[in-house]
């Protein structure tokens, strides 16, 4: 994608041809007459650096700097000044300016100073990214997995990867969707841009339309300044919305006319951006389920499942628990200054033997915990949480139905956890009728699981 660059100046002589310049250096150049017609075109092409002369009709260089400040603040903006302004110029630098050149421009030195403004403004973008990240991942991660259902993964991964079509990632909690989106980020083209993940679920619904679209200063009570949101953020990247159908209806019908134009309007804004973000969504619940259940639009299912993407839970995949309990344990060594080489031939029947409710995510934290109690090269039985992994959840006998079994001695906050759990996949991941058969409202239901994720440590060996 070429680099965007847009040039203010009032003498059109002066303008077009350093546009033409820019334009012949292989840069996606835009004009802007003045500064008011600048400040408009930014906020549309949100270029990575602004080329302005310091002296014009109305809104001048100077305003111009202070105005994206505040509404673009990853543009490089470069000042064009006379000799008699150079002071000016130099009090511009304090206020945030990346540099100034004096006229006549100098082609060589503007040449090499574009690349170096562009190079400030992708920093100041990935450090505004890396504090707005709602969740992190540990590091760079691996979809781990040689069996039937990872093959089918890997495969579409690799179709679907390099098009910048929508993707819809379904699975239970646990099995790794993040990581999924993450990978097709890494393997797209945006591969350069910015990765931004978004937990519907997470984010309070009244703060989750201002986190997606951003919002103006005085919007709502508590806006005391502009704020760009996570699609602006993710403008030439990728943007990862989680558990999409725990947006509510008004969002998601917003959410579909922004894939549907590629335009945003931050909250209490009346200029719309133009945005090109590849988008990919997930979610935990059955989409024909949530559909009929009123919790996921349609209209917005179709649009964004161009590519369908199941990540199939670890008790459906047994084969590949050596492989990521190698992987974790690896990882771990690392992370914790130890030398374990494997595990015993008894922990591995025990690994091998539990029903894993939880998936990649119970397992990669039940090695984490052996990995901290192991003074040894090798993780053994011993090292294993005793419940529930050397107590297997028992099978269910023939016609139990819905019957959860339990082991003796189980804590009473591991069984109100596996019941929970339980409880969520009988009712298709549908969390309004789980809380209501299990007698507790949708809002302590929905603690209780982000405690019991927190609690957990996913991290991105195909935790989402």
């Amino acid at each position: 994608m070429s680099l965007k660059v847009l040039v203010a100046d009032d003498e059109s002589a002066s303008r077009e041809g350093m546009a033409a310049l820019l334009s012949g250096w292989g840069y996606a150049v835009e004009q802007a007459a003045d500064g008011a017609q600048a400040l408009d075109k930014a906020r549309a092409v949100l270029p990575s650096v602004v080329i302005t002369d310091l002296v014009m009709p109305g809104i001048d260089g100077l305003d111009l700097l202070r105005a994206l400040r505040e509404e673009l603040p990853f543009a490089s903006v470069i000042l064009l000044t006379g000799q008699g302004s150079i002071e000016t110029a130099v009090s511009a630098m304090k206020e945030g300016a990346y540099d100034f050149l004096t006229k006549p421009v100098e082609a060589p030195r503007l040449r090499l100073l574009i690349p170096k403004a562009a190079e400030k403004a992708e920093a100041l973008r990935e450090v505004a990214l890396l504090r707005r990240r709602v969740k992190q991942l540990w590091g760079a991660g691996r979809l781990v997995g040689t069996g039937t259902a990872m093959q089918e993964v890997h495969r579409l991964i690799e179709l679907a990867a390099p098009t910048p079509a929508p993707v819809l990632i379904t699975g239970e909690s646990g099995t790794g969707k993040e990581l999924v989106a993450h990978t097709l980020h890494e393997r797209s083209p945006r591969s350069g841009g910015a990765f931004v993940a978004v937990n519907c679920a997470a984010i309070p619904e009244t703060l989750l339309e201002s986190e997606i679209f951003g919002h103006e200063k005085g919007a709502f009570t508590g806006a005391l300044e502009r704020r760009q949101g996570c699609f602006e953020l993710a403008h030439e990247g990728t943007i990862f919305l989680d558990e999409i159908a725990e947006m509510n209806a008004a969002l998601q019908a917003k959410f579909l006319r922004i894939l549907e134009d590629g335009m945003v309007r931050r909250l209490g804004g009346k200029a719309e951006i133009k945005v090109d973000v590849r988008v990919l969504a997930a979610t935990n619940k059955d989409p024909a389920q949530a559909i009929r259940a009123g919790t996921f639009r349609e209209d917005l299912f179709y649009r964004l499942n161009v590519v369908s993407l199941a990540m199939p839970p670890l008790r459906d995949r047994r084969e590949d628990i050596p492989l990521l309990v190698e992987a974790f344990i690896e990882e771990l060594n690392g992370k914790y200054g130890k030398r374990i080489a494997s595990v015993d031939e008894a922990a591995l029947e025990a690994l091998l033997a539990h029903s894993w409710p939880g998936n990649v995510r119970e397992l990669r934290n039940t090695i984490e915990r052996a990995a901290i109690v192991c003074d040894g090269d090798r993780i053994t039985r011993a090292h294993l949480p005793s419940n529930p992994i050397a107590r297997p959840v028992a099978a269910e006998p023939a016609g139990a139905g819905d019957a959860v079994a339990l082991a003796v001695g189980t804590s009473l906050e591991e069984a109100e956890r596996v019941l929970i759990q339980r409880t969520l996949a009988a009712n298709g991941n549908n969390k309004t009728q789980a809380a209501h058969t299990l007698g507790i409202s949708l809002k302590t239901l929905h603690n209780k699981l982000r405690r019991y994720a927190a609690g957990s440590g996913a991290g991105p060996s195909e935790v989402s």
